[in-house]
């Protein structure tokens, strides 16, 4: 079992890529609204910013394992070589890593943390969303109904992270926290829209924005999306370090050129490509512009 198990994570979620990424997430919203709230002396990192993070990482996993489950015939009829409907993994195999990791976040964060409220809500949004919200008829065949009940969880990990830092530090809520809430939103939204566009010629008969509203106009609604999210992460770092804000800009610059290009000829691009380099390119900065306001001596 446990050797299927690694075939899984090694192929559908890659465990060193998935840890950066949960520690990055987490840090960067914890950093970033502690310094825009003038916490000039932060409590230091210690067992709960760990759990907090590793909740993030526990989390990613149990949406992974949850799609896998939700979209098992579709894969079984157009993606037959993944390692579930391929039958290298077993379902079994899910559930004991699923209820394992599952637990050990459960347990961590009765005992350390201080947002159970919102820790439960994630969890239990989480489970109405992989049983389809009991309406899987109506919602799995509505890309827009799919889009509108499965992306707020994102807004509601994010949440989680800034709810902990708020009581910790006992913050109010301001502009800086919803702020922070959106601009990490963004980018999974941004994502979860050019993964599921493709130009006419690469078209199947698996269900995509591009298929239902035309590629052209779903290009266009990313290309928004992407403003409006740059929008907000310059708000963010401007009192920080000012430089930053031109590097945001000229990373929208290049993937708001490319959209463009892609609009008007799809042929031989690979759009999701690129908005992940973006979306990279663009958390880099903002962690980047943490680390390097810490590291001057503002804190």
């Amino acid at each position: 079992m446990l050797k299927r198990q690694l075939i899984y994570l090694n192929e559908m979620f890659p465990p060193a890529e998935r840890t950066l990424v949960s520690i990055l997430l987490f840090f960067e919203i914890y950093f970033v609204l502690l310094l825009n709230m003038g916490v000039v002396k932060p409590r230091g990192i210690g067992i709960q910013e760990f759990i907090g993070a590793f909740t993030v990482f526990s989390f990613l996993l149990l949406l992974r394992i949850a799609d896998d489950f939700k979209d098992y015939d579709t894969d079984r009829r157009l993606f037959p070589e993944r390692a579930l409907p391929s039958g290298r993994v077993r379902k079994n195999d899910l559930w004991v890593l699923l209820l394992f990791f599952t637990g050990i976040t459960v347990i961590l964060n009765i005992l350390f943390m201080n947002n159970l409220p919102w820790f439960f809500f994630l969890y239990i949004y989480g489970f109405l969303m992989s049983m389809w919200f009991f309406s899987k008829s109506k919602i799995q065949k509505n890309l827009f109904l799919a889009l509108i009940t499965h992306n707020p969880i994102v807004m509601i990990l994010n949440i989680y992270v800034l709810s902990f830092t708020t009581i910790k530090y006992s913050l109010p809520v301001t502009i800086y926290t919803v702020l922070l809430a959106f601009t990490m939103y963004f980018p999974g939204l941004i994502w979860e829209i050019a993964r599921k566009i493709r130009s006419p010629e690469d078209e199947t008969e698996y269900v995509t924005y591009s298929s239902l509203i035309g590629y052209r106009k779903a290009s266009f609604y990313v290309l928004i999306l992407i403003l409006v999210d740059i929008v907000t992460n310059i708000f963010l770092v401007i009192n920080l370090i000012r430089p930053s804000v031109v590097l945001l800009i000229l990373n929208t610059g290049w993937i708001t050129w490319y959209i463009l290009s892609y609009i008007r000829n799809p042929h031989g691009k690979k759009l999701v490509k690129m908005v992940e380099i973006y979306t990279f390119i663009t958390e880099g900065i903002m962690v980047l512009t943490v680390a390097l306001f810490l590291r001057m001596g503002y804190i």
